[in-house]
């Protein structure tokens, strides 16, 4: 009768909360960047992408709410490899598709009849296929492996950004920071390579 009891409580306390769940979608353009660290300087490789996600707004207490997103990203940048004496001589360009997963905290407040929030969380990033290309080849990335012009197939980062809405709609800017090398062999003289994205997006919530 206990365990009734308990599974009765659960189900009242999580129905409320369930009920007022609000499902969005969104659409945006991504300024993606490979970060690395070349001669005590550090050199950014950047190319244009997109994204493409669902996400959830879960209310958690007054004006915050949990809002994780499933995302589809087309991203990638530019670093240097094959240390040639004092100079990187290979330039890697990548361009590349991953689901991405941030589970960010929303900080809601209302002025007038707009809704502004302010979202920080961590993001899980896992790399599916894409194509690398250098001055002497143009090939798959096969993620997870470990040849010398290999990326890792997982990355873990912080997602940080803003979002205003309108009558449902709604802008938002964001920004994820790579907090793993993606290179999966460094050779002497390789410095590690992080990914970076600002992403500005429009959406719709199903409210």
């Amino acid at each position: 009768m206990r365990k009734i009891g308990l599974m009765l409580l659960v189900v009242l306390l999580v129905m409320p909360v369930a009920a007022k769940v609000t499902y969005g979608v969104r659409f945006g353009g991504a300024y993606s960047s490979l970060i690395q660290k070349v001669n005590d300087e550090y050199e950014s490789g950047a190319r244009f992408g997109f994204s493409v996600a669902g996400l959830a707004d879960i209310p958690l207490y007054k004006r915050f709410s949990l809002r994780p997103e499933i995302a589809f990203v087309n991203q990638g940048g530019s670093y240097y490899s094959a240390p040639q004496m004092d100079e990187m001589a290979y330039l890697n360009k990548c361009s590349y598709y991953s689901i991405q997963v941030p589970v960010n905290l929303a900080y809601t407040f209302l002025f007038t009849d707009v809704r502004f929030s302010i979202l920080a969380g961590p993001a899980f990033d896992f790399s599916l296929f894409g194509k690398m290309k250098n001055k002497e080849t143009d090939t798959d990335i096969l993620f997870g492996t470990t040849e010398d012009k290999d990326l890792k197939s997982f990355d873990l980062g912080v997602k940080l950004g803003l979002g205003v809405e309108y009558s449902n709609f709604f802008f938002s800017i964001d920004a994820f920071c790579g907090a793993l090398d993606r290179r999966a062999t460094k050779r002497p003289g390789e410095t590690s390579v992080y990914q970076n994205n600002v992403t500005f997006s429009l959406g719709y919530f199903f409210r």
